[in-house]
């Protein structure tokens, strides 16, 4: 299955170890195609990282989207939930920083 994982102020060893996996088309940006293993693996090693790495993980999912969004730390964006519908926001600069 298809995965989209998008890396903010993560460590150049991080993004090296994933990049054995998955192509980076630009740079925090890894794409591949992953077993579910392999993606789940991948990912608790990016929920392992302290603060301030954050992450998005887009992953094939059973609903009306046929994606999922997870989220890991404190990344520049949000996900809201709308009716079942997962959205996107870019946090304002105030949200960011209280956090």
């Amino acid at each position: 299955m298809v995965a989209v994982l998008i890396l903010e102020r993560a460590p150049r060893g991080l993004r090296g170890e994933l990049s054995r996996w998955m192509i980076e088309p630009r740079t925090g940006v890894f794409v591949a195609n992953l077993s579910a293993m392999v993606r789940d693996q991948l990912w608790e090693r990016v929920q392992a990282q302290p603060p301030p790495v954050a992450a998005m993980l887009i992953v094939g999912a059973r609903n009306e989207q046929h994606f999922e969004i997870r989220i890991h730390g404190d990344p520049s964006r949000e996900v809201l939930d709308c009716e079942g519908l997962q959205l996107v926001r870019i946090k304002t600069q105030a949200k960011h920083k209280r956090r």
